[in-house]
């Protein structure tokens, strides 16, 4: 599902108006052996729409500071996801370089889990008639960022980007938490 969504259009409505979005950059996390993965901690209050259907919203707080969507994508009881980490804005101007800034321009918060992004909510993927990616995408397939406390999964191959998008998010400088903050919670 990671390497499908890019190319994919987000679509947000809030406010009586419709804001949508070319996903460029995703990463995958694949169940509770994927040690960068939520789920490998095991089944938890936070984590439990993971273990559900897929094509639901698991929104979560990270460093005390921005809401992260990902999106469900396992069979239920096995919970995996894929972050949405970068999109192109397509009928609004705003910097959506990093799933922190995505968020946070979508108006997308932890109200926001669980939510079906199949069906036509507030928040859901675009359907068109090709069934597939808006426009011909090609993706690079690179290392997760973030996740090296992972062991061997910080080297998984399990991002992916839309080579020619400028949305595309690098690698951040080490962020220091806020005072008292918990990271992704």
């Amino acid at each position: 599902m990671a390497r499908e969504l890019v190319g994919a259009v987000l679509v947000r409505q809030v406010g009586g108006e419709e804001l949508r979005v070319r996903v460029v950059e995703t990463e995958a996390y694949v169940g509770p052996h994927d040690l960068a993965c939520h789920a490998s901690k095991g089944r938890t209050k936070r984590t439990e729409v993971m273990f559900g259907e897929a094509g639901h919203a698991y929104v979560y707080f990270c460093y005390g500071m921005h809401h992260l969507l990902n999106v469900v994508s396992g069979q239920i009881g096995d919970a995996q996801a894929v972050l949405i980490r970068a999109a192109e804005p397509i009928n609004f101007q705003a910097n959506l370089t990093g799933p922190g800034n995505l968020t946070k321009a979508l108006y997308i918060t932890t109200a926001d889990n669980g939510t079906d992004l199949v069906e036509n909510n507030d928040i859901f993927f675009e359907k068109n008639k090709g069934g597939g990616r808006q426009k011909q995408t090609k993706i690079d397939i690179s290392r997760r960022i973030g996740v090296d406390y992972a062991g061997k999964w910080k080297d998984a191959l399990l991002r992916f980007t839309d080579t020619q998008s400028t949305a595309v998010s690098g690698r951040k400088r080490k962020t220091s938490l806020a005072k008292g903050a918990t990271p992704c919670t």
